[in-house]
């Protein structure tokens, strides 16, 4: 179920490097993001980005993929753009 809009989406070099080397495809990540599974996020971080959806603020979720590398994928508020990246690239 899509809960929100994900607008223009891209990606950094390094995110699509992580994804690639693991062998997964970023769809994956971008269709749970998208249906509110926020990946590895704590209690609080999860309530803010439920708050985020319905108050129109930016929404952040977090993964791991199978090689152990993390990525991130952040939804703007304006849900005009959704980027994945690596943490190291914010």
């Amino acid at each position: 179920m899509i809960r929100f809009q994900l607008g223009q989406t891209v990606a950094t070099p390094g995110a699509l490097a992580g994804i690639e080397a693991s062998g997964e495809s970023v769809s994956t990540y971008l269709s749970r993001h998208v249906s509110g599974d926020w990946g590895v996020v704590d209690a609080e971080d999860a309530r803010e980005n439920e708050y985020a959806i319905i108050l129109k603020m930016r929404i952040m979720s977090v993964y791991l993929l199978k090689s152990g590398v993390r990525i991130w994928i952040i939804t703007e508020a304006d849900r005009r753009s959704t980027c994945v990246l690596l943490p190291e690239e914010y």
